[in-house]
């Protein structure tokens, strides 16, 4: 496909999308555009993280009388779950696009790859030796503790659990705020750990890759992924259900990889390549203190005015900003 049909390359080689990013329709007032932006909300990401869920909750998840207990049986076999699906969807798109390059760079935000470039900051010196080890040594076992945790206060009573036969509209109402509640969550979490001396302590091993690709989505220090994983407890204060935590977590784990593709379309075809929908974080990673939060399914960040739009004016924006906060700090340092 050629690329430049739907943005532009700079004389460095890196593309950036035509069109600017845009916040959910209904923020906007655009209320004719819900039913596509509704159908894009559900397919293809949402959808997927729906299909995994229920395979975990089918085949995978032991009786709730055995999480009453907890132990390294089903701990581990939850494990080996994650850390085989997380091998799967992050090693497949890393195999294809980062290792045999099948659509080089067209599409490609940055038009380095990271395996050509050696690092002191990365362990051996190799961002995707250094983020793959951090994904499956650090993150998914605290994905894992905390699934376990959550699931084992289900089955004990330690929650706020409705009756799904009863009621099932909530639960389909929060099945679809899941997002939501990821985005607000996420928000906060990141928004505070950028502060310092947080962002020195802990937020800093995840940026030290600038140039992201799918093992750099879960490349966190360990109280990081504490907080990312996290966000799964909230359905045990939520009138909530199992199923719905679940899910919660699935697409949050799953769904970790989305904002660390690196390229806006994968080619699948002659004529498909499917959105990426990655460009909103990348920005972030590009330039650290902007796009806090998600798509703008709750605008956090337009909000409190880190928006990043992918615009010349969104860079003004983002220079004044940055040049206030330089002469607030030296006015304080007086």
């Amino acid at each position: 496909m050629d690329d430049l049909k739907y943005g532009t390359r700079d004389k460095r080689g890196n593309w950036a999308p035509s069109k600017p990013l845009e916040i959910a329709p209904f923020w906007r007032g655009q209320f004719r555009n819900l039913g596509q932006w509704f159908l894009g909300y559900l397919w293809p990401h949402n959808t997927i993280f729906m299909a995994v869920t229920l395979a975990y909750w089918y085949f995978v998840l032991p009786d709730w009388a055995v999480m009453q207990t907890i132990s390294w049986d089903w701990a581990l076999r939850l494990y080996a779950v994650n850390a085989g699906g997380v091998f799967l969807l992050y090693g497949a798109v890393e195999f294809f696009f980062y290792i045999r390059r099948v659509q080089g760079t067209r599409f490609k935000y940055n038009a380095k790859f990271p395996a050509d470039q050696r690092s002191d900051v990365f362990w051996f010196k190799n961002q995707n030796i250094d983020n793959a080890l951090r994904t499956f040594l650090v993150s998914i076992p605290i994905w894992t503790l905390v699934e376990v945790a959550v699931l084992w206060a289900f089955a004990n009573g330690y929650s706020n659990a409705v009756d799904p036969g009863t009621h099932w509209l909530w639960l389909t109402i929060l099945l679809l705020l899941t997002p939501a509640i990821h985005e607000v969550h996420f928000f906060c979490i990141h928004w505070l750990i950028h502060q310092q001396p947080l962002y020195r302590w802990i937020h800093s091993i995840h940026h030290n890759s600038i140039n992201p690709s799918p093992w750099s989505s879960m490349s966190m220090h360990p109280v990081e992924s504490t907080a990312f994983f996290g966000e799964m407890a909230w359905h045990l204060l939520l009138p909530s259900a199992p199923f719905v935590a679940l899910y919660q977590l699935t697409s949050t784990a799953y769904g970790a990889i989305v904002g660390h593709i690196g390229f806006d379309k994968l080619e699948m075809g002659e004529n498909l390549a499917p959105d990426s929908h990655a460009y909103t974080h990348y920005l972030h990673h590009k330039y650290f203190e902007v796009n806090y939060g998600g798509d703008g399914l709750i605008p956090l960040d337009k909000w409190f005015g880190t928006w990043h739009d992918g615009t010349k004016e969104a860079d003004e924006q983002m220079k004044e900003r940055f040049r206030r906060k330089k002469e607030r700090l030296a006015k304080q340092a007086t």
